[in-house]
């Protein structure tokens, strides 16, 4: 629900910036394979047929804005949803291209 209050140019800005992290269809394609379960990053890969020096720098990218977390087992990372949020936004996306 949106505020009834107007939001600070901050927020706007925040806002802004947060959803065009999902204006990358590669960066869809690591949330939808990693809304599924953890994964690391050659499996992500290979799921989504994408070099691991590709995928690693769109991680690096969805890590910072909060929308991935990473585990490390060993050599390897693993790779999944920060939260729900991020599933429910790809989920309510989908549902409103689909109407």
């Amino acid at each position: 629900m949106v505020k009834k209050e107007a939001l600070s140019e901050d927020m706007l800005f925040e806002l802004a910036d947060f959803f065009k992290n999902f204006g990358d269809t590669t960066r869809i394609k690591i949330l939808c394979a990693i809304s599924e379960g953890e994964l690391c990053v050659g499996d992500i890969a290979e799921k989504i047929n994408v070099s691991q020096t590709a995928l690693s720098h769109q991680l690096k990218l969805l890590k910072s804005a909060k929308l991935v977390k990473a585990r490390k087992d060993g050599k390897n990372i693993f790779y999944s949803l920060d939260d729900d949020h991020v599933k429910k936004i790809i989920e309510v996306g989908l549902d409103h291209i689909n109407e």
